[in-house]
């Protein structure tokens, strides 16, 4: 049998080194970046610069995955190069409401992530 501590820390270090690559391909400033992830600033730089050894909250490890699954569904949904602009763009969908879903996000915390996240679930479901 292999090391189970070892696929445990790096299952725990997996988000922790997505979230700066989806941040980095969405133009998400250090600001935002860091209310996404449920990090102060200070932490948030540390985590994107790999000298973080913490580890996540419940909260943090559900915005990650809700992040992560986001990121992934609209590359599937859109393509490359709109699903990384899709976030910033304004969107007329109800529960945007002309911001753009990255606004909303920063805005609503962890619920409207989630949210987020099940809306382009839903719309994949249209097609």
């Amino acid at each position: 049998m292999g090391d189970t501590g070892s696929s445990i820390a790096d299952m725990h270090q997996a988000p922790i080194k997505a979230l700066p690559r989806v941040f980095a391909a969405w133009h998400v400033t250090a600001p935002d970046a860091a209310k996404l992830a449920g990090t102060s600033e200070r932490t948030w730089r540390r985590m994107r610069n790999g000298s973080w050894s913490g580890s996540l909250s419940q909260d943090q490890s559900m915005r990650a995955s809700a992040v992560i699954g986001l990121y992934k569904r609209l590359h599937l949904y859109f393509g490359y190069d709109l699903a990384d602009r899709w976030v910033k763009l304004p969107n007329r969908g109800p529960l945007f409401r002309e911001k753009s879903p990255l606004a909303y996000m920063i805005d609503g915390g962890l619920p409207a992530i989630i949210a987020t996240r099940e809306y382009v679930d839903a719309i994949r479901g249209e097609m």
